[in-house]
């Protein structure tokens, strides 16, 4: 059985992690380094950095920065933000990520989805999914939540493990910042119906949402941000948490 992953996310707007509630109403939650480094050394599993402002601002993911991330830590780490082109990918796996992650850039061009797996193998590359449930109904959301559009959330994480992803980083928007659980039935429905790992994002308030994802909602990882920045859970404790609910966890 595959151990369950904790990944804290740095969300970067001009250099400095933010969090905000709904994608919106972002405040100042620090250094990106100096927060990597500290997640890296509580036993994260992996960490996700994204330049939340990229796709909109027309800019790349500030590729300086995330060489300084990745010197301090020694942790898988994904990269994403305002990456569009296989050229893109190269600058930010030669400057120290892992794996990248794209969103906006995937819609628009489903193809380059194909295009960087067979250049740089299907676990390189991470397709983000933000959604929000309109009338009932499930719908992928691009430009950092901004802009919404008719894909169907359930039929487009199939294309995009078709076309060779080797993740899903799905985004409830609904729930995001409102720590008030994840969306388990949206991810458990996803979960089973893929064969490459989804990880929950989303809504994360306390241990038990954890314990619930990984369960009730199959995830195999689960983000989270604002709890971590602000250190009301911290990672060893969340860890020894699950290790005693049972759940297959990395010590």
């Amino acid at each position: 059985m595959l151990t369950k992953r904790i990944i804290p996310c740095l969300d970067i707007k001009e250099g400095r992690t933010v969090k905000g509630v709904n994608f919106v109403e972002l405040r100042d939650a620090g250094d990106p380094v100096e927060l990597a480094k500290i997640y890296s050394d509580e036993g994260a599993d992996e960490l996700v950095f994204l330049d939340i402002t990229a796709t909109v601002d027309k800019r790349k993911t500030l590729a300086e920065l995330v060489t300084k991330v990745a010197k301090a830590i020694n942790i898988p780490f994904t990269v994403g933000g305002g990456i569009s082109t296989v050229e893109d990918v190269k600058v930010l796996l030669n400057a120290g990520a892992d794996k990248i992650s794209i969103n906006s850039s995937a819609v628009k061009n489903p193809q380059i989805i194909n295009e960087m797996a067979a250049e740089f193998g299907s676990q390189c590359i991470v397709v983000a999914i933000d959604t929000r449930n309109v009338d009932g109904i499930d719908f992928v959301h691009t430009h950092g939540g901004r802009k919404a559009t008719l894909l169907k959330t359930q039929e487009w994480a199939q294309e995009v493990c078709d076309r060779g992803a080797g993740e899903i980083l799905l985004t409830s928007m609904d729930h995001d910042g409102t720590k008030a659980g994840f969306s388990n039935a949206l991810l458990a429905e996803i979960s089973s119906a893929l064969s490459i790992p989804v990880i929950a994002s989303g809504g994360a308030g306390k241990m038990e949402h954890f314990k619930d994802v990984f369960t009730f909602g199959k995830a195999d990882a689960a983000l989270a941000a604002s709890i971590f920045h602000f250190k009301e859970i911290g990672i060893p404790e969340l860890k020894s948490y699950l290790a005693g609910a049972a759940i297959s966890i990395r010590k």
